[in-house]
């Protein structure tokens, strides 16, 4: 994914995007001590077979994307400490654009079977 905006200190270096297995989300909830999720976007696939949505939670610093389904039936999500929230998606063909509050963005190929 592009690097951090242009006012952090990472600014222009790329950030690895690595798929992680499943997660407890109980065990997440006890950790972090909150329950709170604040949605910014939910966006109609393309091709009309889902949804894809995001936003943050925290202290500003987590950000989450989900797809969900026709019937907006939960398929994935997920969920990244320090990425701050996503407030955006656009398309490119099979490829979902999403937008942080920095104007970072990260590309996601929908058509991986990881993401479908």
């Amino acid at each position: 994914m592009d690097g951090p905006g242009a006012y952090h200190p990472d600014a222009g270096r790329p950030i690895p995007f690595r798929l992680g297995g499943p997660v407890d989300v109980a065990q997440l909830i006890e950790v972090s001590g909150t329950t709170e999720v604040d949605p910014h976007f939910e966006s109609l696939l393309p091709d009309g077979t889902g949804w894809m949505c995001g936003g943050g939670s925290g202290m500003g610093n987590a950000g989450y994307l989900a797809r969900l389904g026709s019937d907006h039936s939960l398929r994935w999500v997920a969920v990244m400490w320090n990425s701050n929230p996503f407030v955006g998606v656009h398309y490119e063909g099979a490829t979902a654009v999403f937008t942080n509050d920095w104007r970072n963005r990260l590309r996601l190929d929908l058509t991986n079977p990881a993401l479908a």
